[in-house]
């Protein structure tokens, strides 16, 4: 485990985000099932993009990378040959790769077996094996339905039912996957879809690489069978949600530019710069980059239905803004990497902040300033990457424990860190 020892600082400068970690899965996953070749650049490499790629490989496409002179990977992808080439798929701790294959490993009849680690192994998949017991799918989990999964297919094209509460991966997974049967589907989704944003975004990917699918309000899509994924040379966008924290950082202690940045963008997590805004925060595009400055924010409600992914950071901003910050319809972090909201509540009340946690929110009082102290990451990125912006308005140093878990998503996230003006030494911690 690792332990940095944080000096409060402010940052200030530019930094080049991470691609678009969602959009990246998405591509890699339509290229390896289009017959040819397909070229994907300006990927951030990270451990749950390492996982996808080994999955598309498990199933039969070659996958090559190269990395530029930014560090960004250039993947080649030769795909269209599907079918269990290895037994046993390794998500790692990747919750996308995990629920986006599923159905695509179970288009043909061999038996496959995922698994993963971490918390990934008791992250729900109730709403895939309820379409496994209505296809009559030979399927094995443990008794409370954790990993490993051993499933046979193969799927059948028909009508399939998904509750809109649940993650939109599931309905994403489907979605890949369906178009390749040798039939029509429809996809119906009951009650209120949450994440919509997240299925917006797959379709657009679906539709470059040359699969049509109809929806009406994003609750019935009517997928048609015998479709064939095309191969494309794309390039993907950076990424929203990892912008976040440095947007945060700018607005607590110093002028940031962020480079590569899609104004037009699709993802969901880009409602951090509408967030920002209502909170008073000085948030400006430039070309491709956005650009912040420190001011002293108020707080609001901030829905977290369609963004749970920004919560960890917003709580840090609302700690330190004026007035009460609320968090609501954020149930869904408990069964993230970790329970996001018991982690960041805990770890910021340590240093001095005046958060209440409720089943499904948070309620937060502004504060000046944190105190410093002794805080860990809980093996999870958002959570470690969050503190980390936390030290800037910390009025001692800030030890964090457990800091290596920011490799799922975002490994070059110190590097960036100590770009900006960010002083931090690894320590031993007992």
């Amino acid at each position: 485990m690792t332990t940095l020892r944080l000096i409060p600082t402010n940052l200030k400068g530019q930094v080049i985000i991470p691609s678009s970690k969602s959009m990246g899965h998405r591509e890699l996953i339509c290229a390896a099932l289009a017959e040819g070749k397909s070229i994907v650049n300006n990927i951030s490499m990270s451990e749950d993009i390492k996982a996808t790629c080994r999955a598309m490989e498990a199933l039969g496409a070659h996958i090559d990378c190269n990395q530029d002179n930014s560090g960004r990977m250039n993947f080649t992808v030769k795909g269209g040959v599907l079918g269990a080439h290895e037994q046993t798929i390794d998500c790692g701790e990747s919750g996308s790769t995990l629920r986006f294959i599923i159905p695509v490993a179970v288009l043909g009849q061999e038996k496959i077996s995922f698994n993963g680690h971490g918390k990934l192994v008791t992250r729900p998949l109730q709403p895939y094996y309820d379409i496994f017991d209505r296809q009559g799918l030979m399927y094995t989990t443990t008794k409370e339905g954790y990993l490993p999964l051993t499933v046979q297919g193969p799927l059948h094209a028909g009508e399939y039912i998904l509750p809109g509460n649940v993650s939109s991966q599931f309905i994403s997974g489907l979605l890949f996957a369906l178009p390749l049967l040798t039939g029509n589907s429809v996809l119906l989704i009951t009650g209120v879809l949450e994440s919509q944003s997240y299925v917006l975004m797959t379709l657009s990917v679906l539709a470059k690489y040359g699969i049509q699918i109809k929806h009406i309000n994003y609750k019935r899509y009517e997928i048609r069978g015998w479709q064939k994924y095309l191969p494309r040379t794309t390039s993907v966008e950076g990424d929203f949600s990892q912008v976040a924290f440095w947007l945060v950082a700018g607005i607590l202690g110093g002028n940031i530019s962020c480079l590569g940045m899609e104004k037009d963008s699709l993802q969901g997590d880009k409602v951090i710069i509408d967030i920002l805004l209502a909170m008073g925060g000085a948030v400006n595009y430039e070309g491709n980059s956005l650009s912040v400055k420190p001011v002293r924010t108020r707080g609001i409600v901030i829905d977290a239905a369609n963004c749970p992914d920004l919560i960890p950071i917003l709580a840090v901003l609302g700690a330190l803004s004026k007035g009460r910050t609320e968090i609501i319809n954020a149930g869904r972090l408990r069964i993230k990497e970790c329970d996001r909201l018991a982690a960041i509540t805990r770890e910021l009340n340590k240093i001095g902040a005046k958060i209440i946690e409720l089943p499904a929110g948070l309620i937060i009082e502004g504060i000046d300033n944190f105190t410093g102290g002794v805080v860990d990451c809980w093996n999870d990125h958002r959570i470690a990457m969050s503190l980390a912006v936390a030290s800037i308005r910390c009025t001692k140093p800030l030890t964090l424990t457990g800091t290596e878990c920011v490799a799922k998503s975002y490994p070059k996230f110190w590097e960036d860190f100590a770009s900006l003006g960010g002083n931090y030494e690894q320590c031993i911690w007992r």
